[in-house]
């Protein structure tokens, strides 16, 4: 996998620092919030894979941003680790009730903070919860997800797949190849944020494919946006030529170099209104057929 993102809130800069140098060292990327507000706009941007959470903050309390991340559909998945001063039993209650993974009091133990968040976020991949690329929920967390909604109305499902993604990582290899499956995850996100809401969950199936659940009605904009600015945004992760020209010469099972287009995405939709499902099999299975079409127009 890629280096495992990680977002400390603590708005003493000594402190956050310090954990920003000490994991960074360790392999992890480190980004930092000095305040609740700001965590929560920087999750909404980059999904982490864990988040280092103060409960003594200068806005709102920690406490709060753990309660706003557990009831987003989207951010409720990312382990929570609480850092604080507190030591009594009914804060470490309160904090175990909003739905934090761990409890750590300072002053603390480096090591033992690092062995923690190692292990959250191993736990989390071991029981299927993320993806270990774009840290989006996965496997589990996604057909939960789906037994939900099939009891719902007014839903839509989107199963998304990059085309020419394997061309591109045979020529630009593994790193950049990664990088684009972050992009992606970031891109969901934001046409989300601009035209969703909080209920819309974002998923990785793995590899080139993810899921969204979103409203019917805002399901077709939805599509169109995403399909536009990933046709569009995709570019850059391409060499000055490769996007002059519109393809790349990747080999094929025999070594020969054979034409690739650019990266674009195919989506296929389905909903209730325009199907009736007795599980959600027949929901997947619909989806990706309706993305293969899609992938061929």
């Amino acid at each position: 996998m890629g280096k495992a993102r990680l977002l400390v809130v603590e708005d003493d800069f000594d402190i956050s620092n310090m954990l920003k140098i000490y994991f960074s060292s360790q392999g992890y990327d480190v980004d930092t919030a000095p305040r609740g507000e700001v965590a929560l706009e920087k999750t909404r941007q980059v999904m982490p894979h864990l988040i280092v959470l103060d409960i003594m903050l200068p806005d709102i309390d920690g406490y709060e941003v753990c309660r706003r991340l557990r009831t987003t559909t989207r951010t409720s998945h990312i382990p929570v680790i609480f850092l604080t001063q507190k030591d009594e039993r009914s804060d470490k209650l309160q904090g175990l009730e909003l739905g934090a993974d761990d409890y750590i009091t300072k002053p603390f133990d480096i090591e033992e903070l690092r062995l923690r968040v190692q292990n959250a976020i191993a736990r989390a991949e071991r029981e299927s919860l993320t993806d270990p690329q774009s840290g989006l929920p996965s496997g589990r967390l996604i057909e939960d997800q789906l037994r939900r909604m099939i009891r719902e109305q007014d839903w839509a499902f989107m199963d998304l797949r990059i085309n020419e993604f394997e061309p591109f990582k045979d020529v630009y290899g593994f790193i950049a190849a990664n990088d684009v499956l972050r992009f992606a995850g970031m891109l969901l996100g934001e046409v989300l944020d601009e035209l969703g809401s909080e209920k819309d969950f974002v998923g990785h199936a793995g590899g080139d494919n993810f899921i969204i659940v979103t409203d019917e009605e805002k399901a077709s904009i939805v599509r169109k946006r995403l399909k536009d600015r990933f046709a569009e945004e995709v570019q850059k992760h391409y060499n000055f030529i490769d996007r002059q020209q519109g393809f790349i010469m990747a080999p094929d099972e025999d070594g020969k170099p054979e034409k690739h287009g650019l990266m674009k995405l195919s989506v296929g939709v389905v909903s209730p209104k325009t199907h009736i499902f007795s599980d959600i099999r027949e929901i997947t299975e619909l989806a990706a057929e309706a993305r293969r079409q899609d992938s061929l127009t």
